[in-house]
Parts: structure tokens; C-alpha cells; sequence
């Protein structure tokens, strides 16, 4: 168990993991001791101290540190594949100068331990695509995945020079039922779910032998967790951990989704999101993650359906 003098300070919590690892995290710190943020309004945290916060803005960050003695960042703030490349500007804004200003405030001593996530989308279409390794050819293809690439670069700076210490993940597309759908190349692995039981019908902006990484939410929040509550010295990589789930088709899953939802039909109509999935990788090797602190995942296809079909039946957004 980790210790609860801890005071946890989760940026984005808005979003599709934020929710869960706030819930994680208040289990582990207490509701007090975990303070999300996000720039809505609080329209769903009621037991935490919620802050309202720009990830741009310095300075309001800095405040919200030291109003609550916080210890750890989770830096989830970022603009995703899709919705990057419409903005891209501003995609590269957000996603670097944000991470800059927690950097900086480990630097300074002011916090002490950073999350943030990386992404499959660092790889690009020259990497090798089948159990794609740790260390291979990185030249990804949207902004999103450069501002990742270049984000995993600067925090193994930032470790080596100022002995920072910061811990990232390199997520595959994540599957969960406790928010909607984002703005990601992966989500159609999410709304499948959603139409299937809305309209047992559903229209996929990727071909039906799109093979890609996936992960339950459960997985990749426990893995998170678990990379945080490791010993420093048992972190070997500061720029970002290769992590696997499970790899599948949008076929694969439909005809999965069919064993629940028999009259359940699927058709497929590509767009500009199938060029940023063909450039990615199909499986992941995360030997290295097994090897360091002895990452295991728990959900295959069949389960991981089951799963979000039982709880999203019963689930209001």
C-alpha cells in the first residue's frame, strides 16, 4: 500500500482514464487526497476537491501545488489522433508546453513524481507492426504522436539531468464503460458498444481487418498504478514503457459482440482515421514491462466484451 501522506493532483480528470484513476487513486489516498482537475466545470466529482484548470496556465497551476501540498501529478491533458490533426497547432501547443510546466515544477522540487502517458501512436508506418519492440524505428505520423514522441524524449532529459522522477506508459487503444467515446483513432472499439446495444447496428470509420492494440480500462488503470508504486530503481526506462493488452479486428470483435447480441450487424466505411490506424502497430512486445515490475494484463477478447456489455447496459452518461 502506498503512502497515504500522498496529496494527488490529477490533470484532465474530465477525461476517459482521469475518471477511472481518480476513482483507483481515492480508494488507495482517500477522496481528500486526490484533487482533479480539468478545464469544465465539476459536473462529476462530488466527494474530491475539484480544481478548474487551463493545463497551459502556469501559473494556476503552480498555485493549485502549493494550495494543496501535492506530491504526485497525473499529466493526462492532451489532444488526441484524431481531433489533433484537425488542430493541429494548438495540438502541439497543449500537449508539449503542458508537460513542460509539470516538468518544471519537479524540477524545482516543488512536486515530487509525474505520470504521463504515452501512446502506441509514437510508431509510424516504417516501425515494424507484429510485436513491435521497446526500441525499434519511431516516425510517427500525426502530431499527436510526434508531441508523444517528443514528450518521451523530454522527460528521460529531464530524468537524466534533474534526476526527475517521471513514469509513463505507452497506452494502446483503451476500452472502458465508465465515459464516452474521445476523440481517438481507437474509440470505435468503445462506440461499438454503445450502437450495438442503442441500435444492435454500427457503422466503423475502420476496415473490418484493421488489427490494432487494445486494452481494458481496468488493465490500464492497474498498470498505471502499478508503474507508480514501483521502486525507482526498478524503472528502467524514463521514456515510456511499451504495455499490451490484446490485439484484434473490428470484425473480431463484432463477431464476438454477436455471441451476446445475435441480430448485432456491422458495416464499414473508411475515413482519414484508417490512415492513422494503418500506420500504427497491430501487437505490442512489453517484455520490458513484464520484466521491471512484473506487468501481466487479465482481460482477453471474450472477457473484455462480457464486460462492457454487462455494465454498460445499466450505465447512464
Amino acid at each position: 500500500m502506498a503512502n497515504t501522506t500522498e496529496k494527488v493532483l490529477i490533470i484532465g480528470a474530465g477525461g476517459q482514464i482521469g475518471i477511472e484513476l481518480t476513482e483507483n487513486l481515492s480508494k488507495i489516498y482517500g477522496h481528500d487526497n486526490v484533487i482533479p482537475s480539468d478545464l469544465k466545470d465539476n459536473t462529476v466529482y462530488k466527494t474530491n476537491p475539484y480544481e478548474k484548470l487551463d493545463a497551459l496556465d502556469k501559473t494556476a497551476l503552480f498555485d493549485i501545488v502549493k494550495k494543496h501540498n501535492i506530491t504526485q501529478v497525473y499529466h493526462l491533458a492532451a489532444m488526441l489522433s484524431a481531433t489533433g490533426e484537425q488542430n493541429p497547432m494548438f495540438a502541439w501547443k497543449l500537449n508539449m508546453e503542458s508537460l513542460f510546466h509539470v516538468l518544471d515544477l519537479a524540477k524545482e522540487k516543488h512536486i515530487k513524481q509525474i505520470y504521463w502517458p504515452s501512446s502506441i501512436a509514437v510508431f509510424g508506418p516504417t516501425t515494424p507492426q507484429q510485436n513491435t519492440p521497446q526500441y525499434t524505428v519511431m516516425e510517427p505520423s500525426t502530431i499527436y504522436g510526434i508531441s508523444k514522441q517528443a514528450g518521451e524524449r523530454w522527460c528521460e532529459w529531464y530524468f537524466k539531468k534533474f534526476n526527475v522522477d517521471v513514469r509513463s506508459l505507452r497506452y494502446p487503444g483503451l476500452i472502458g464503460w465508465k465515459s464516452a467515446p474521445g476523440g481517438g483513432t481507437t474509440d470505435y472499439a468503445v462506440h461499438i458498444f454503445h450502437e450495438a446495444l442503442k441500435k444492435q447496428t454500427y457503422e466503423c470509420f475502420l476496415s473490418e481487418e484493421t488489427a490494432l492494440p487494445m486494452m481494458h480500462m481496468e488493465d490500464a488503470i492497474r498498470a498505471t498504478i502499478e508503474l507508480m508504486h514501483s521502486p525507482a530503481e526498478k524503472i528502467k526506462i524514463r521514456g515510456s514503457y511499451n504495455l499490451a493488452g490484446i490485439s484484434f479486428t473490428p470484425k473480431q470483435i463484432a463477431d464476438e459482440i454477436k455471441k451476446h447480441i445475435p441480430n448485432f450487424t456491422i458495416t464499414y466505411k473508411s475515413d482519414f482515421r484508417q490512415a492513422i490506424a494503418d500506420s500504427w502497430p497491430k501487437s505490442i512486445n512489453d517484455e520490458n514491462a513484464k520484466a521491471d515490475w512484473a506487468w501481466k494484463e487479465k482481460y482477453d477478447l471474450p472477457k473484455l466484451v462480457t464486460n462492457m456489455l454487462e455494465n454498460l447496459v445499466n450505465y447512464k452518461f
